[in-house]
């Protein structure tokens, strides 16, 4: 039987593997495969699969991606050869035996006998060479477009050629498309062989989807049955299915896998992420703004205020500007959903692309919330698609409140609010929807100001956000977490939580450089970094982020006559084993983009680029690399070199200056500006995660530091004691933060700052924390931005860098089953559900609305991270490996009849504090003195 699109793979690849029924709760025995011949989709989002297929002339890295734990397959056409592959016209004349007209490839004879070592060396070599293990091998039936071939001939040809490879390249893995007739004589050789359309085909020639003849059907499971039962060899499926119809994909890769076989489910093009063994889990949010609405993207009410809501719930957000064509392909394969926030109408060129756009999304069935304002005045087309009147006339004042749901008035009564011009429904819409304010004006007729709609929700100003009068503060009218949650359909996930691991929650600690040549407000007025030093460093021996600016410190700086002071002091702080080297910048910039207009952040606008170091001009490189460099051959010990770039002054690189600190291979941190206390209680002082800028991430600081708690270092003092306000509210009701001190080298000149440093430390040190290097908190957040969560087999598959090792699980989802979970060591009660911990960079888990009774011990909290996790007899025996950052304090539920050995001997149990005692009943503490230890629980029977 042809393959419709066996002429298409020859230019671009394919590949796929099995599933089980989705009614087994349990993890899938055979590698989730996926083939994606696109460039669009980063990499990144295939993590959730074991093997991708894909074009190696797009330069992926597969080495790289093996080190993350994604296998990249090659595609290799047998063949057939296009033009333009770099072996093309080595390919001797007498080997072409036909032409593919529609490919403008030229089909190769297989009997030659230089054939397959020409193969070997051409093809299969410089990508071995490259690192590719696997390949997928392509037309192998093309022969039968010549019009006179020998079919023995170039089987024995086909037999041939995979010998050769085997021999010569041991361990090779291969993936065949089709070639049932071969497969006998190759027992041991195919890892698995392809198929195309078992239910769904695109038809090339009509260009449209359509259903598979049961007879083709029939014929197909006859030859993938075959395969598997006489040869061992699993069978993949490979069907095709509009993008933007999910269901039908979902429906279609059932079918499928109820033969036993593997499906692969995708567009025609294979350019879009499918279903198959795994279900992949969007966590991308795309988000239209204004670039005229705000100096930068990091000052626009989006990223500011809702970003930190979508981050909570577990997605990423991607921007665009809507003065800028905006991207193709925006499809839920990779997308949960699309938010606009204007603030008023686009410029007149952009309004008509917009609503093109808008409607296409809606076509194609994707979530939509409108916040803010439509950003332009809805042409026909788009005002019945989103279901509002046209020509409505306008309400009359007052407006009087008739019905408001619970989310409305979050944070800002809606009595406070100024006039504004709602929205009038259609009938159609208006009966599907549920309005989440209703309003009556003074001619009796009735308005909207927010809703949810059968194609998202939307709310407009004044009912999305408020300034308060008098003040630099917003206030949430609406209550951003439920209205995203239910305009774009969002369900319950496992969360990637950057706040907590083990348990508990992460403390970590970083400071600015500045001040390093500040004379302290004690007796003998000495450096406040010796003052620091003594005081703080060498006292509180928590992991620390230290870091200096150059233009203070050096010789060439601004303070020749105390370099050598400062240096000395900074070679010892670096020399503690608890104190981690950063960079805080050559000159300081204050403005990391001069060509951005004045940011919010610096009150005067006047102030300096830097600091005045003569005849510098500022140069990013010489800024992130060069401070680094001076650093690591003045200041750093041996074998410990600078890991992170603090931003200083606004705290605002650009997208270069995050590309050239990557390129450093430097981590990056600050910015965010998180200063939420009783004087402003309002999440909107809750920065983001972090903010992508042309794929670089900048991460940003969990906390902001003292100056914003000291009104900007001129008083008081003692404000950065109003952190601990900060520390509380982003710990309740909602775990959004993890504790960071962050702090500059100045604080500890005058006593009053040192003071608050005391107090903020000895609080930390009082609390059950898991205190972590900022280092390890960065690569967290990166980790977040490219987790991979997928449905499979009943339960989550879940799969990072390693870095990142809780999951939230909502109420809805319950809390794991450990028994039949893998590389899940427990779990801890959390306010808005409960954190998992994972026992590696990939488990598999599935989860319970009530939790069922375990049947050994599991984990519940630790402050150290687990970096070995092994069960034994039932899960009655537990071996269990934590290093942190001082002695460890870990617990266990499920304790009954247990005994328990550290390094090998045994210990009793450590009652908790009372201001760390957990409520998970049955818990058992342990205390080892140590900062790495081995524990092995042993049970009894039960």
């Amino acid at each position: 039987m042809r393959s419709l699109k066996r002429l298409l793979w020859a230019l671009m690849g394919a590949a796929g593997l099995g599933l089980w029924p989705a009614a087994q709760a349990q993890p899938l025995g055979t590698p989730a495969v996926a083939l994606y011949y696109g460039h669009s989709i980063p990499l990144t989002e295939w993590r959730a699969f074991d093997i991708v297929v894909v074009e190696a002339d797009h330069g992926h890295d597969p080495k790289t991606w093996r080190e993350r734990g994604l296998e990249l397959y090659a595609y290799a056409s047998v063949a057939e050869a296009h033009p333009s592959r770099p072996y093309h016209a080595r390919i001797p004349t007498a080997w072409k035996m036909a032409r593919n007209g529609a490919w403008r490839t030229d089909v190769i004879d297989q009997t030659p006998a230089e054939w397959p070592e020409f193969f070997a060396n051409e093809v299969v070599g410089p990508l071995w060479a490259k690192g590719y293990r696997g390949f997928f091998l392509d037309t192998l039936d093309s022969y039968r477009l010549a019009q006179q071939f020998d079919e023995a001939a170039q089987q024995d040809g086909l037999v041939r050629l995979l010998e050769t490879l085997h021999r010569r390249f041991p361990g090779i893995r291969l993936i065949l498309n089709r070639g049932f007739e071969i497969l006998p004589r190759v027992p041991g050789k195919v890892q698995m062989v392809a198929a195309e359309s078992l239910y769904r085909r695109w038809n090339a020639e009509a260009q449209r989807y359509e259903e598979v003849p049961e007879n083709d059907r029939a014929w197909l499971l006859q030859q993938l049955r075959t395969a598997k039962e006489q040869h061992g060899i699993p069978g993949l499926v490979i069907d095709y299915v509009p993008p933007h119809q999910r269901e039908l994909t979902r429906q279609t890769a059932e079918q499928i896998r109820s033969h036993g076989l593997t499906p692969w489910v995708t567009d025609s093009q294979l350019h879009t992420i499918g279903m198959g063994a795994i279900e992949p889990v969007p966590r991308r949010i795309l988000i239209l703004y204004s670039s005229a609405e705000s100096p930068a993207l990091r000052y626009s009410n989006p990223h500011r205020y809702l970003q930190m809501p979508l981050n909570h719930l577990g997605y990423v957000v991607d921007y665009a500007d809507a003065r800028e064509p905006l991207p193709e392909g925006v499809l839920a394969d990779r997308y949960a959903g699309v938010v606009t926030w204007f603030s008023g109408f686009l410029p007149e060129p952009h309004r008509r692309p917009l609503s093109r756009w808008l409607q296409a999304r809606m076509g194609e069935g994707m979530p939509l919330a409108i916040l803010g304002d439509l950003g332009l005045a809805p042409d026909r087309a788009l005002a019945q698609r989103l279901g509002l009147q046209v020509g409505a006339e306008a309400p009359r004042s007052p407006l009087r409140i008739l019905r408001q749901d619970p989310m409305m008035g979050f944070e800002m009564p809606l009595e406070n609010l100024e006039q504004a011009d709602p929205f009038r429904l259609d009938n159609a819409v208006g009966r599907e929807a549920r309005s989440l304010l209703q309003l009556r004006d003074a001619k009796g007729q009735e308005y909207t100001g927010a809703a949810i709609t059968p194609w998202g929700g939307l709310a407009l100003d004044p009912y999305v956000l408020a300034k308060v009068p008098g003040t630099d503060f917003a206030r949430w009218v609406i209550d951003p977490f439920a209205f995203v949650t239910q305009a774009l359909r969002l369900q319950p996930l496992p969360v990637p939580d950057i706040t907590t691991e083990n348990g508990r929650r992460l403390l970590l600690v970083h400071i600015d450089g500045d001040g390093f040549p500040s004379r302290a407000e004690f007796a003998g007025s000495p450096l406040a970094p010796a003052v620091l030093l003594q005081e703080v460093l060498e006292r509180y021996k928590l992991p620390t982020a230290m870091s200096v600016v150059e233009g203070e410190t050096a010789p060439h700086g601004l303070h020749p006559a105390d370099s050598k002071e400062m240096e000395d002091i900074a070679r010892r702080m670096f020399r503690l084993p608890h104190v981690e080297v950063a960079s805080h910048s050559f000159a300081h910039p204050y403005l990391w983009d001069p060509s951005r207009p004045h940011g919010r952040f610096l009150e005067d606008p006047r102030l300096p680029q830097h600091l005045p170091l003569p005849g510098y001009k500022m140069d990013l490189t010489r800024e992130i690399v060069g401070s680094s460099q001076y650093i690591n051959e003045r200041l750093a010990p041996p074998g410990k070199k600078v890991k992170i770039m603090l931003w200083s002054g606004d705290t605002a690189p650009n997208a270069r200056a995050l590309a050239i600190t990557e390129d450093a291979g430097l981590l990056n941190m600050n910015g965010g500006d998180t200063t939420i206390t009783k004087a402003n209680p309002s999440i909107t002082a809750i920065g983001a995660h972090g903010l992508l800028m042309d794929g670089q991430l900048q991460v940003y600081a969990p906390i902001t530091n003292e100056n914003l708690y000291t009104n900007l270092w001129r008083g008081p003092f003692y404000g950065f004691e109003r952190v601990l306000e900060t520390f509380e509210m982003t710990d309740k009701p909602r775990r959004i933060k993890p504790v960071g001190i962050y702090y500059h080298t100045y604080s500890a000149s005058k006593r009053a700052g040192l003071r608050a440093l005391h107090t903020v430390y000895n609080w930390a040190l009082s609390q059950p924390l898991h205190p972590i290097f900022a280092s390890e908190f960065i690569h967290k957040v990166r980790d977040f931005h490219g987790y991979a969560l997928a449905k499979e087999g009943g339960g989550w598959r879940v799969r990072g860098d390693g870095h990142l090792r809780t999951l939230r699980l909502p109420s809805a989802l319950g809390t794991p089953t450990l028994g039949q979970s893998r590389n899940v060591a427990g779990f801890a009660p959390g306010a808005e559900g409960v954190y998992a911990h994972l026992a590696s960079p990939s488990a598999w888990f599935v989860s319970r609305p009530t939790q069922e009774p375990p049947t050994g011990p599991y984990l519940t909290e630790a402050n150290a991270r687990l970096v070995g996790w092994k069960t034994s007899d039932g899960g009655r025996r537990v071996e269990a490996q934590f290093r942190g950052h001082g002695p460890i304090e870990v617990s266990f539920a499920g304790m009954t009849g247990c005994s328990a050995l550290a390094d090998q001997r045994p210990i009793a149990p450590t009652p908790l504090p009372k201001a760390q005692a957990s409520s998970v009943p049955g818990q058992v503490s342990f205390r080892i003195p140590h900062a790495a230890a081995q524990i092995v629980l042993q049970c009894a029977s039960r």
